[in-house]
């Protein structure tokens, strides 16, 4: 087994690429991204670290190169940040996911594919609870992208290029840092406060969106890697099970896993342009099909939190002193 990561070095690329080290079919695992990493999977003799720009051809052809028998394609360009720079984020996610499939095509055995997506394909007028029957209309940017790529991987499927998941990822906390993201906001409200550090509130409390652990998101992208062509048939997009949580609730349960006076360092800042865009957001999922797959959403937004004080925040506390 010979995997790729694009986004190797990312949030979820470091931690998904630990996850896959654990196989002892693992052969060799490249990370590739604008950056490289100098911890333990960087250590380990089985990893292949390559720097390079994902909208250069050549740079992802040598990232899944001949052999390669799975990749998964997490590299991109946040939310906020596509939408700052439309230049930029149709050529990252767009251009990037083409010159991704299109190595993959070359393979001479098509290998395994799992895209990254994200609930930002929908918008408009949308029912109380998205579910597998939600049409797409994206009213991002990187919302547009992300439906573009979905339909790429749909179509390199059909052809036999490749056997493809797109999997739908709801906003996904705790991040241990901020990034560009119009999400980043409902990491930071959780992460700084449990670190006895300020937060900005950017959002309404009554501001609704579905969340996932790190941790249960890790277990759903191997559930849908390992499931057969045949589970996921000719629809190759997968929206992900989540929790839906309100800001209110999220600040409440900063409240009961860190105390009263975590919650207090929570302080309400509106920001308009970040509100527009998550109430484009769903406010609610019912994902059937990956249930039947075994994929399930977090029990509570308190168990979100207590597997990031478990997984993240005794590395965090120990690099701040």
């Amino acid at each position: 087994m010979r995997i790729a990561i694009t986004g190797g070095s990312g949030f979820i690329g470091r931690r998904l690429a630990a996850r896959l080290l654990r196989k002892a079919e693992l052969e060799k695992l490249v990370l590739f991204d604008v950056r490289s990493l100098d911890d333990a999977v960087a250590a380990d003799p089985r990893v292949e670290q390559i720097s390079g720009d994902i909208a250069n051809r050549v740079d992802v052809d040598a990232a899944i190169p001949e052999g390669t028998t799975d990749v998964f394609h997490l590299g991109a360009v946040v939310s906020a940040g596509a939408e700052a720079d439309f230049d930029l984020g149709m050529r990252v996610n767009l251009d990037g996911t083409r010159n991704v499939l299109e190595a993959c095509r070359r393979l001479s055995k098509p290998p395994r594919v799992v895209f990254g997506s994200s609930e930002a394909v929908y918008g408009g007028e949308l029912p109380p609870a998205i579910d597998d029957a939600t049409p797409l209309y994206p009213q991002t940017s990187y919302g547009a992208q992300k439906a573009c790529g979905e339909l790429l991987v749909s179509d390199y499927s059909r052809k036999g290029f490749l056997d493809g998941r797109a999997l739908r990822f709801p906003t996904i906390v705790v991040r241990p840092e901020p990034n560009l993201a119009a999400s980043t906001f409902a990491s930071t409200i959780l992460r700084e406060p449990l670190l006895g550090h300020p937060a900005l509130c950017p959002v309404r409390e009554d501001s609704v969106m579905p969340l996932m652990s790190v941790r249960r998101l890790l277990g759903c992208i191997e559930l849908a890697w390992e499931a057969p062509a045949q589970a996921l048939g000719t629809h190759r997009s997968l929206l992900l099970p989540a929790l839906s949580v309100s800001v209110r609730e999220m600040i409440a349960a900063v409240g009961r896993i860190g105390g009263e006076e975590a919650a207090k360092r929570i302080a309400m800042r509106p920001d308009p342009a970040i509100q527009r865009i998550v109430d484009t957001w769903p406010r609610a999922v019912k994902a059937e099909r990956a249930e039947r797959m075994g994929l399930h959403a977090d029990s509570s937004i308190d168990s979100i939190l207590e597997s990031f004080v478990e997984d993240e925040l005794p590395k965090m506390r120990t690099a701040e002193v």
